[in-house]
Order: structure tokens, then C-alpha cells, then sequence
């Protein structure tokens, strides 16, 4: 390119620049036909490799993750509605999950869109919970589900954590002869139980 063409083009752009301030695009909401949020989020979370349990009580969560892991020897849980073998805020070591077969978290919210849910540093108590853990399960209020991404970012509060992050099913990852393989980097499965934060209260 020659001065003499990027001189002109220097100087279109300075003489289209925007006098005083300018406020930034917004964003439209964006509406959707899809008015069942838990059948989309099934769905989707299916596709991502994790599956959903309708749960009523502590009791019959405590009895779901036992059948769903007979053989787990070490749960570490993050609720108050599943005790398991482990809590997280009696760990001071991030390497001391390094054993666990099972953690247990809240999710904040899910979006129906992807399947996904939103855990921050707050949920997870310990940062390497939801990667060290060979296997996770998920509360999650279905009432907590969120049509799509625009829906999720207007909720996410960045400014009031350091750590969050959008979860969806099991680590997975597939290589050139595109074969998915599961658990690669982080847990093996996912399965979230729909259980209110006041059915839990119950036995």
C-alpha cells in the first residue's frame, strides 16, 4: 500500500470519527417459543453425555447418587442435603481431592439452550472439586433454568466472585479420528438431580 492510499484512508476514518460519547449497542432481548425450560434442558444435557433425576427429599437424593455409584468409597460434598464422606470446607488442600470418586455441588442456575450450569467458586467451596472428582452430581432448582446465553450472562455477577464457570456434561474431548472420549480431563460423568433448595429440607 502507498502513503499516498493510506494517507486516505488515515483520513476518511479521522473524519468519521464519532463526536462525543457514544453508548454502547444493546442488546435486544430476544424472544423465545420454547416455553417448557426443563424438557430443553434434559435435552440438551443429554446430548452433552450427562443425564437428569427428578429428586424429592434429601433421602432420595442420598439413595439416587448410592445407586448411581455403589462402589464410591470417597463423596465430597458441598450441600447441606447430601452429607457424604468428605465436606469441602474442612479442605485446606486442593490436592486433597485428589482421592474423590464422587463431588456433589448447587448450581446456581442451568440454561436450557445448552444444557450448562453455572457454578462460581461460592458453589464449589474448592475450585478443583469440579475437576478432580471422577464422577459429579449437580442440584439444580428447576425452577433456576434460564432460556439461553443472554439470559445466563444478565444473571452472572462476576464482580462478586473470582471463579465462575459454565459446566456442561462430563470432560470430553475427541481426536483427529474424531473419537469422543469421556473423563479425559476432568470428571468421567455428570448427572443432575432437580431438587429445590426447600424440598431438600425435607427427609
Amino acid at each position: 500500500m502507498s502513503n499516498s492510499s493510506r494517507d486516505q484512508i488515515l483520513s476518511v476514518i479521522r473524519a468519521n470519527i464519532p463526536q462525543g460519547r457514544v453508548e454502547h449497542p444493546q442488546i435486544p432481548t430476544f424472544r423465545r417459543t420454547d416455553t417448557n425450560l426443563k424438557a430443553t434442558f434434559e435435552r440438551h444435557l443429554e446430548k452433552a453425555g450427562a443425564a437428569a433425576h427428578d429428586i424429592g427429599t434429601r433421602a432420595e437424593a442420598q439413595a439416587k447418587l448410592t445407586s448411581l455409584h455403589p462402589a464410591a468409597q470417597v463423596i465430597c460434598s458441598a450441600v447441606p442435603e447430601i452429607p457424604g464422606t468428605r465436606r469441602t470446607e474442612t479442605i485446606r488442600d486442593p490436592h486433597e481431592l485428589a482421592d474423590v470418586d464422587v463431588g456433589v455441588v448447587r448450581a446456581q442456575f442451568g440454561v436450557a439452550e445448552s444444557g450448562a450450569v453455572w457454578l462460581t467458586e461460592e458453589d464449589l467451596v474448592v475450585n478443583s472439586l469440579g475437576f478432580l472428582s471422577q464422577h459429579l452430581v449437580v442440584l439444580l432448582d428447576p425452577k433456576e433454568i434460564v432460556a439461553d446465553m443472554h439470559e445466563a450472562y444478565a444473571r452472572v455477577r462476576l464482580d462478586q466472585t473470582a471463579y465462575g464457570c459454565f459446566m456442561m456434561g462430563p470432560s470430553a474431548t475427541g481426536d483427529v479420528e474424531a473419537t469422543l472420549v469421556h473423563g479425559a480431563q476432568g470428571a468421567r460423568s455428570l448427572n443432575v438431580f432437580f431438587i429445590s433448595e426447600r424440598d431438600g429440607a425435607g427427609t
